[in-house]
């Protein structure tokens, strides 16, 4: 279920993500020897509709340093995966931990909550 109040924070949100991604290029052209660690991820999504696919694929490629250089299709065996560009990690760790966590605030907006997030009224072990 869409929220549109998330949808506000999330777009407050991937502003500033924007904005200092921006920074972080800008700081890094002008520092000789620290231009960046280039590497693709492969990022299984948790994203499963054509909408929550796309605007992923948007949010990451409008952020200065990450860019999605293609998309894996789905199966019933494996989910939708993106392959990422990213040109400032310094880890495949970190590079994937900064996609989910985009990934779950998107999924906040589209679905309600994100992936994991208990509901109300249900037992602590019962997760969907």
């Amino acid at each position: 279920m869409f929220n549109p109040i998330n949808a506000l924070g999330y777009t407050a949100w991937i502003l500033k993500e924007v904005v200092s991604g921006s920074i972080d290029v800008i700081t890094h052209i002008f520092k000789p020897g620290t231009y960046g660690h280039p590497m693709i991820v492969e990022l299984p999504l948790r994203c499963v509709t054509d909408v929550e696919i796309t605007l992923m694929a948007s949010s990451i490629t409008i952020t200065p340093g990450t860019l999605v250089v293609a998309v894996g299709a789905g199966d019933d065996h494996r989910p939708p995966t993106l392959f990422v560009h990213s040109l400032f990690s310094d880890s495949e760790d970190e590079a994937l931990e900064g996609l989910r966590d985009m990934e779950s605030r998107l999924l906040k907006v589209t679905r309600g909550r994100a992936p994991g997030q208990i509901r109300e009224g249900r037992k602590s072990g019962d997760v969907r």
